[in-house]
């Protein structure tokens, strides 16, 4: 069975959670501070605060910003339920935007349908690795929360996406670009707001009463997440390697797939196409021993039992993820799309 995701570790992965092992220091402590040293130096930002997840940083970050009751916040339906979660772990209102139909993404003129007074935050996720077009979003004067929970390392222009808007957060979930199990991390230029953050992650040793949360990183998850971000660069590359297997055998069946608009570099956390019966199709790979599934479960939209996401609803309905990921090897993506012609 070719699986549709995988982790696979190594012996420097190993090293590095048996040394902090081996240290007695299990918990938050130098291994955390590198780690948030390190991301933020590469995203280009001044700040960072690693927690205990993606959900942890999205929750985090909109507290900061002060986002709470009787605030909106603009997402795409086409996205994981974590963004939803996150707005009402605040008590905030979701208002599901459409998307792109070439790159699955939120953009500018889709946000601009939904603003209302009450909008004082958008969350942009960079879908599948592919970057949003965030300067045009960001040009909007809105505050943005970049979630690049898919797209480390993805570009715009030469910059790191995660750096545009005032604040942006990532995850480190096991099949994520450095997947280490478990881990996420707020990152901002704004040190107040990051302040905040390390603040809200901890509840122990405090002057005075606020909630906060038990979210912090341990190290042993650091020195897992910076071995992994060692071989960032080398894991883009083969990513990249099959995604051009796949679009180079794929053509000449037709299938659709994301267009990369000029100066955005794509690092294909997820390689989306768009098929006519993708159900079918998807239980047809299965019976070949290729596992195939929707990149994204099910619309925020269909959940809230809202209209206005007709974009959403069609690439919904036929979108599949193949799969792609740094351990699968040229010949596994190469019998990947002679099943799928066979199929197709």
């Amino acid at each position: 069975m070719i699986t549709h995701s995988e982790v696979a570790l190594d012996e420097e992965d190993i090293a590095g959670v048996i040394e902090v092992l081996r240290s007695g220091q299990l918990a938050q402590g130098r291994v955390v501070s590198s780690l948030e040293e390190r991301i933020a130096s590469f995203i280009g930002v001044n700040h960072a605060a690693a927690v205990n997840s993606g959900s942890a940083a999205l929750h985090l970050a909109l507290l900061a910003l002060g986002v709470g009751e009787n605030a909106e916040v603009i997402v795409p339906s086409y996205v994981c339920t974590a963004l939803l979660n996150a707005i009402n772990y605040v008590r905030a209102t979701p208002v599901v935007a459409d998307i792109d139909p070439h790159t699955y993404n939120i953009t500018a003129e889709t946000i601009k349908k939904v603003i209302t007074p009450e909008t004082e935050a958008v969350i942009v996720p960079h879908m599948f690795g592919l970057p949003a077009d965030i300067e045009s979003i960001v040009a909007l004067g809105i505050p943005i929360v970049e979630d690049c929970a898919h797209s480390v390392g993805a570009t715009v222009h030469g910059r790191c996406v995660g750096s545009f808007g005032i604040v942006s957060i990532l995850s480190f979930y096991a099949t994520k670009m450095l997947g280490a199990g478990e881990g996420g991390m707020v990152l901002s230029n704004d040190y107040e707001l990051i302040e905040a953050v390390r603040d809200l992650r901890d509840y122990d040793e405090k002057d005075t009463y606020t909630v906060r949360y038990n979210y912090k990183l341990t190290d042993i998850q650091a020195a897992l997440i910076e071995s992994r971000f060692n071989k960032l660069s080398s894991f883009i590359d083969k990513r990249k390697e099959l995604a051009a297997i796949y679009s180079r055998e794929l053509e000449v069946v037709k299938v659709k797939i994301p267009s990369v608009p000029k100066g955005r570099k794509h690092v294909y956390y997820r390689y989306v196409v768009q098929l006519e019966d993708s159900l079918r199709f998807m239980k047809e790979m299965g019976k070949r021993g290729i596992e195939c599934r929707r990149p994204v479960f099910k619309p925020l939209h269909r959940y809230l039992s809202v209209p206005g996401c007709p974009v959403t609803d069609e690439v919904w309905e036929r979108a599949v993820s193949i799969p792609i990921y740094p351990s699968l090897s040229s010949d596994e993506a190469h019998r990947v799309v002679t099943e799928m012609k066979a199929i197709l």
